[in-house]
């Protein structure tokens, strides 16, 4: 995995946390719209689909620069359909992240063939 895969799933990563946070404030002004005055739906409805729509474009990067198999590819995006699942999926990103700088340096030190 060369750097300019390691970048894509660095960007998605980043993404993935303020994206499920956007989401459940999303949610909860839901709630307090239905149930008080409060109504921050809007705004949070523009951050969040904002939000989303960078997710899904970074999303779509990784794909093609990692070559994920449909089943990885697939679980990326439902892990941004799901209200928290931007938690997981940055948790499993930095670990494939990390993976994918690593095995990098060893290629470019010789300790294992591409």
């Amino acid at each position: 995995m060369d750097l300019k895969t390691a970048s894509a799933l660095r960007r998605l990563r980043l993404v993935s946390a303020p994206e499920a946070i956007s989401f459940l404030l999303l949610l909860v002004a839901s709630v307090l719209k239905r149930t008080t005055e409060f109504n921050a739906v809007p705004v949070l409805g523009a951050v969040h689909g904002f939000l989303f729509v960078v997710y899904v474009l970074f999303w779509a990067d990784a794909w093609n620069r990692a070559k994920w198999p449909l089943k990885t590819a697939a679980f990326y995006f439902l892990m941004s359909c799901l209200p928290a699942g931007g938690f997981f999926a940055e948790r499993r990103l930095k670990r494939e992240t990390e993976d994918a700088v690593i095995a990098s340096r060893a290629r470019k030190e010789g300790v294992v063939s591409a």
